[in-house]
């Protein structure tokens, strides 16, 4: 997809604050310090539409941004990050699972995972949400570019097999150095496709 614009529409915490929009959306979902700042900046061509920070945990609203006027690409709050005030971590769980249960536009969400890093309870608790409530994930492996060759197979093994799914679902992605952008971004617009068809 060639991206023209994208445009931050507003954060929202509960159903009452989401924008109101017919479009489609995709949803992007990780551990704090995943890489996930940089890949959605990576997919949109633009260096700082979400900011990326030293200190994780910093996004803790659902941000939803206009893509092309064609769909809306939704940032979800990063999980797992042990600084993050405890009444932020409680009410980290009803906002998720409230927003993937009950908008009805959403078409899918990319699941982020560190390359270096075995899949723990959050992971699986997201994962576990979207097949509870029939929402397509799309499992994207970053930070490729940190490890070699042998050890990115290994762990994408590894990954695989914590998260019950087939190696082949698993898209490897460096921001560095782009390499799984163009997969991305056909395996979204499939979700896209699917859900104008449903």
């Amino acid at each position: 997809m060639h991206v023209k614009s994208t445009v931050f529409i507003k954060s929202a915490t509960k159903p009452a604050q989401y924008p109101e929009s017919d479009l489609p959306e995709i949803a992007f979902a990780g551990r704090s310090n995943v890489g996930k700042s940089s890949l959605i900046n990576v997919l949109v061509n633009r260096k700082k539409l979400v900011r990326t920070s030293s200190t994780p945990g910093r996004t803790q609203l659902i941000n939803f941004f206009d893509v092309n006027e064609a769909f809306t690409l939704v940032d979800l709050p990063g999980y797992g990050f042990a600084k993050v005030p405890l009444d932020v971590k409680r009410q980290w769980g009803p906002m998720m699972e409230t927003y993937l249960s009950s908008r009805a536009n959403l078409q899918g969400v990319v699941l982020i995972l560190d390359i270096r890093r075995i899949p723990r309870d959050e992971d699986l608790q997201m994962l576990t949400w979207l097949r509870t409530f029939s929402v397509p994930p799309l499992l994207v492996v970053t930070k490729c570019d940190k490890v070699s060759k042998n050890e990115r197979e290994r762990q994408m093994v590894l990954i695989a097999k914590e998260l019950a799914v087939g190696r082949s679902e698993l898209i490897p992605f460096s921001a560095l150095s782009r390499e799984g952008l163009a997969e991305i971004w056909l395996r979204i617009e499939k979700l896209l496709a699917a859900g104008e068809t449903a």
